[in-house]
């Protein structure tokens, strides 16, 4: 029988194995937690925290009790895997063997899956232990830098600028069969982002849309105002073809605006599509600056992609009925303060941004560049698109209407 402990004096943070394996003993006994506490001479919630474990911080369920063996209640020493190998060659279930260990049925039927033998599939316990113990070290290595091969193509989607987003779904369809060139877009993220974690060049976060080193808030978008004053044809009268992009040639299209609102760049995104074009103006957005350029834009286009154009209320479109007329390609401007009417051109507007910086001189950016850009965009695997580039997706319809 344990001595009971006369001097009852608080020891401070003192180890307590002797009271501890005597406190276990005596509940195995039958003995309830008080009385056990009472004999071995310590507090009732020291008692408690030795039979269930310390609470996780998170507040969730209570560790289990370490075993004899074991580094902390967390993790399965190697006594427990013995007890699970001995009954689970008995045949028993996963829970008849979790109440036996006093576990979880989700960990035994865990560690059963994760560290039995990867041929055979027999439990063997000081394997499983060893398995457990290799897989245990903090901190580990993240998968693009375990992967070689794997970083290097995330490396080349952001060489080519396209988003982590873009980059996950294109490695999903072109390695359908290889989960270890599966990657998740937070996973780059971190690796650009995150100290510690920087399995690819810092320099890379450049290749980003909005190219910054640093995690920032969502910030909402201004609206423009509405300045246009003469009779519109609204959005409301645009064809039924045109809301659900079930038909190619409907467009969409804007300025974006460069420093001291002296230079611009006009934008047409097709919706069904989301192809883009670029529109060159140099320095001038007046009325008959935009509408010759879109005359010269549009008529490289086939009369069937010529189905309509959706602006919005911009004075700049002051002559949309000249250029409705000329090329017999009808214009619908949006409501008032409504920016997700052309949501596909807006959203474009935005990726433009990366190569267009606001508060720069748009005027020195060449037909040519322009083009280029364009070419770019169009090549980039689209969410929305089923992970097609605009250029495929426009080859696919213009080949199916031919």
């Amino acid at each position: 029988m344990f001595e009971i402990r006369k001097d009852r004096v608080p020891q401070g943070r003192k180890k307590l194995a002797v009271e501890r394996q005597a406190y276990l003993d005596l509940v195995k006994q039958g003995v309830g937690t008080t009385q056990a506490c009472r004999i071995v001479g310590v507090n009732r919630r020291t008692g408690h925290r030795w039979r269930c474990g310390r609470p996780s911080q998170a507040g969730r369920e209570a560790r289990p009790a370490a075993w004899p063996g074991s580094t902390s209640g967390r993790f399965l020493s190697v006594e427990e895997r013995i007890v699970i190998a001995d009954l689970w060659r008995e045949g028993r279930s996963v829970r008849s063997i979790a109440a036996e260990v006093g576990r979880d049925p989700s960990t035994i039927s865990r560690e059963v899956r994760r560290n039995a033998h990867p041929q055979t599939g027999d439990y063997r316990p000081h394997a499983a232990q060893s398995r457990a113990d290799g897989r245990r070290p903090r901190p580990k290595k993240g998968k693009l830098a375990k992967n070689p091969e794997l970083r290097q193509a995330v490396q080349d989607g952001l060489d080519h600028q396209w988003s982590p987003e873009q980059i996950v779904r294109r490695l999903r369809r072109d390695f359908p069969d290889r989960p270890g060139m599966h990657v998740t877009h937070e996973t780059i993220y971190q690796a650009l982002y995150v100290q510690g974690r920087g399995e690819l060049r810092r320099e890379l976060t450049r290749a980003l849309r909005t190219g910054r080193a640093v995690r920032r808030p969502r910030r909402s978008v201004e609206q423009r105002r509405s300045r246009f004053t003469s009779p519109l044809v609204m959005i409301s009268d645009r064809p039924a073809e045109a809301d659900d992009r079930a038909v190619p040639g409907h467009w969409e299209g804007d300025l974006i605006i460069g420093q001291n609102n002296a230079s611009a760049i006009g934008t047409l995104v097709e919706r069904a599509t989301r192809y883009v074009l670029l529109v060159h103006l140099g320095q001038g957005r007046t009325a008959e600056h935009v509408r010759d350029a879109l005359l010269s834009t549009v008529a490289t286009l086939p009369a069937h992609l010529k189905r309509s154009l959706t602006w919005d209320q911009g004075v700049e479109m002051a002559l949309h009925h000249q250029f409705s007329t000329l090329a017999d390609m009808p214009v619908y401007f949006c409501d008032p303060h409504s920016p997700w009417q052309r949501g596909s051109n807006e959203n474009t507007n935005g990726l433009l941004r990366q190569y267009f910086p606001k508060s720069t001189d748009l005027a020195g950016h060449t037909p040519e560049h322009l083009a280029a850009v364009a070419a770019k965009l169009n090549g980039r695997p689209r969410k929305t698109l089923g992970w097609d580039t605009p250029a495929e997706r426009l080859a696919k319809l213009l080949t199916e209407t031919r």
